[in-house]
């Protein structure tokens, strides 16, 4: 799947932040776990990873209707089992496929789930396979853990008991999975350096609404109270998406341009904002919405900054990419490190593809930045979801056609990508493969 883009066009008039995607799919787990009925409103129904994981809980047994005119999710999970798939079944490009084993444990006792899939942004703290950590919750929950060639079998033949999870690390995704499991175990459970992010606020208050007793220490410890039963149905609307309105707010910097993002989380990023503050973005806002213009730019530039890269409340990993293409704005050079993820700089070398000069250098852990830049159209592939939205965005704000490949992983995690864009007054067209090819600046249609 491919991007086809005619950039250099001002945006203008109205986008709305859609529900994170990084809360909706964990919500849509935790939904699994009553035999009652959740909705989800402000839900981002279009998203590829919401509909694997959807598609996937489908083969479980789930009910699952998503209304994209409402943008609402409802959840009918009780008749979830744990029926062996073929191998087709269990290739699931996603990271968070961990997450649907506690439906299964807690009807069947036994699960069965994809490895994780999503990004490959670089090796993680937990080991070469990218799940220990979860192996983990399982096990001190009292589950055994089998690996086989194309699944992970967890069996807890008389359910999950409550238990102490101490994580090395601060993990997000081990700290759902703990959640998660702790919600439908018997007992408590003690969860020590839990990773405590807006997204997983969002989680524990979904879990609280449809009956668990989960108490929250300081901001790194939780403890969950369960009773080894399913919860209750309950409905809760998505929080915005902290990541999604950030890509506006550079989009609407980058390209001049003229238009009001709504829905925007302003408690979930206080600090990436004091970040723009502090580059020279003056911002407009109103209590959930900001106004971007040239006006914002108070002395008519971006200026340069250094920033680092890590845990919440401070500017995330899956930000990095946008505060670059802000430093391509800037009057001099600007520093971004990444401490959390340091491999995550292959996405640099395609933005090179669409900027005059050299103007990115990148190493483990740092991207340095030398604006101010003047983009270009060419072809430029996509590495992970926010890389491939980086290309989007440059390709936005050259003059004259591009191409994107694998534009699939910006649909990852944006939400009616295209038609939000083409709202703004964008000119692109998303094709799946072999249904065009750009040659010389034009473009070719093939005969089917």
């Amino acid at each position: 799947m491919y991007a086809i883009i005619d950039g250099g066009n001002v945006p203008s008039g109205k986008v709305k932040v859609s529900g994170a995607k990084n809360s909706a799919t964990r919500l849509l787990a935790a939904s699994l776990l009553t035999d009652g009925t959740v909705e989800l409103s402000n839900f981002p129904t279009r998203l590829i990873d919401v509909q694997h994981k959807v598609d996937f809980a489908e083969k479980l047994g789930a009910v699952i209707e998503l209304d994209h005119v409402t943008e609402t999710a409802r959840i009918s999970a009780s008749g979830i089992n744990s029926p062996l798939l073929s191998r087709d079944d269990y290739d699931v490009p996603i990271r968070t496929t961990y997450l649907l084993a506690a439906a299964q444990l807690l009807r069947t006792g036994s699960a069965r789930i994809p490895y994780p899939g999503g990004c490959p942004i670089g090796g993680g703290a937990a080991g070469a396979r990218g799940y220990d950590l979860h192996i983990m919750v399982w096990e001190q929950l009292g589950a055994t853990v089998r690996e086989e060639a194309d699944h992970i079998h967890i069996s807890a033949a008389h359910g999950l008991n409550g238990g102490e999870i101490k994580f090395p690390i601060s993990t997000v995704g081990g700290t759902e999975n703990a959640l998660i499991s702790a919600s439908i175990a018997k007992g408590i459970t003690n969860i020590s350096n839990a990773y405590i992010t807006p997204e997983v606020k969002d989680l524990i208050k979904l879990l609280r609404a449809m009956g668990c007793d989960i108490a929250v220490s300081g901001s790194s410890h939780i403890i969950v109270r369960g009773d080894g039963h399913p919860l209750s149905g309950a409905h809760m609307e998505v929080m915005s998406d902290r990541i999604e309105a950030l890509t506006w707010l550079v989009y609407g910097i980058l390209s001049a341009g003229n238009f009001t993002i709504e829905r925007v989380p302003f408690d979930a990023m206080e600090v990436p904002l004091i970040h723009l503050e502090h580059a020279g973005v003056d911002l407009l806002r109103s209590s959930s919405a900001i106004h971007v213009t040239p006006d914002c730019l108070t002395s008519g530039t971006v200026q340069p900054f250094e920033l680092a890269c890590g845990s919440f409340p401070g500017v995330i990993s899956d930000m990095q990419a946008f505060f670059v293409l802000l430093g391509l704005a800037g009057a001099g050079t600007s520093r971004i490190y990444d401490y959390r993820y340091p491999e995550r700089i292959a996405f640099v070398d395609e933005l090179a593809r669409l900027i005059v000069g050299e103007n990115l250098q990148a190493e483990r852990g740092k991207i340095t930045v030398n604006g101010p830049a003047q983009f270009r159209s060419g072809i430029a592939n996509s590495t992970d979801l926010r890389g491939s939205m980086a290309v989007v965005m440059a390709a936005l704000c050259a003059t004259g056609q591009s191409r994107i490949d694998n534009v699939q992983m910006a649909l990852r995690g944006y939400n009616d990508l295209d038609v939000k864009l083409r709202n703004l007054g964008a000119t692109i067209e998303i094709f799946s493969d072999q249904e065009t090819t750009v040659q010389s600046g034009s473009t070719t249609k093939h005969e089917h």
